[in-house]
């Protein structure tokens, strides 16, 4: 119930400095901030505490694998880092910047496994990474990336599906008139650099292509009416929209082009082979990547939150 405002508290509020009644405002809005982080903020803490290196559950390799690594590519490569081909390398972060969280778990998980194995992310084409000499050529290790079937059927080479598997979805105002992929055509759609749709939406669909740093600023735009839909990971969206603040922009378009996201090696490493099965199996065991796909939900959700400066388009 509220307090009915006395002749005191009137005096006390036009005599209070405009610079005072700046401050009060700022911490509403940060009071709101706090409220969000409650509300999302807390969930995410305990999803990081849950997928936490330190977890037993956070899938960490044995010591006997990553022995089994230094035998293997690590001996070959002179000691040297293991060379992990990936179609988006996710850039240092510049201090100073905006924390944000990449497109799809490729990145995420290259990370954490690195977290166990000397590692060195190298970005590789998506298109023709693959050939029947098997992924030696592209002057990597191994490479992480989404395999369709036929190229899951790659001779002389090892893949081990990480358990992840996703497809591109659209998402736009529930008072849209796109009903279908093909009415992308003319119309303005927000992609992520680490999506790898760049061209690709303009090529299928006569689209005008928006390519952003990061999801978050792909889906602020999309927010602020700076586009008609955004294309991103099929999986990460679902999560996405599982939020109440999403229920205006939950229209959405059929999941297409469904991939498995794989590591892929030659043949002959059988030591790399056991190593990256066994961090896969520890993965899946822990159902670690359904916690990390929750958790770049959250976080992706909080950055556009932090970052909308002016209210949804009408």
């Amino acid at each position: 119930m509220r307090r009915r405002l006395t002749g005191t508290d009137r005096k006390t509020a036009r005599e209070t400095p405009p610079a005072r009644r700046v401050g009060m405002r700022g911490a509403r809005a940060m009071a709101g901030v706090l409220l969000f982080t409650a509300g999302v903020g807390a969930q995410a803490v305990a999803a990081a505490q849950a997928v936490a290196p330190g977890n037993p559950a956070s899938g960490s390799l044995s010591a006997t694998s990553t022995a089994a690594y230094a035998a293997g590519p690590g001996a070959a490569n002179g000691g040297g880092p293991l060379k992990l081909g990936m179609g988006y390398v996710v850039p240092p972060h510049v201090p100073g910047s905006k924390v944000r969280t990449p497109e799809g778990l490729a990145p995420v998980l290259a990370e954490r496994l690195g977290r166990q194995l000397p590692l060195q992310p190298v970005a590789v084409p998506r298109t023709g990474a693959f050939s029947q000499a098997g992924p030696g050529l592209q002057d990597v290790d191994a490479l992480l990336l989404p395999l369709d079937g036929d190229e899951a059927g790659l001779a002389r080479a090892t893949v081990i599906p990480s358990g992840y598997r996703a497809g591109i979805m659209a998402i736009m105002r529930t008072d849209t008139d796109i009903r279908r992929w093909e009415d992308l055509r003319g119309r303005t759609v927000c992609l992520a650099e680490g999506s790898g749709l760049a061209g690709q939406m303009q090529a299928d669909y006569g689209a005008i292509e928006k390519v952003f740093r990061a999801p978050a600023d792909a889906l602020l735009d999309l927010r602020i009416g700076g586009c008609d839909a955004a294309v991103h990971d099929s999986v990460m969206l679902e999560a996405l929209l599982e939020f109440p603040e999403w229920k205006k922009f939950s229209a959405r378009l059929p999941v297409q082009r469904e991939k498995d996201l794989a590591f892929v090696l030659p043949d002959g490493d059988a030591a790399l082979a056991r190593t990256l099965h066994a961090q896969v199996r520890q993965w899946r065991d822990a159902d670690l990547l359904a916690k990390l796909t929750r958790q770049s939900a959250r976080d992706i959700a909080f950055e556009v939150y932090m970052d909308q400066e002016v209210p949804d388009c009408h």
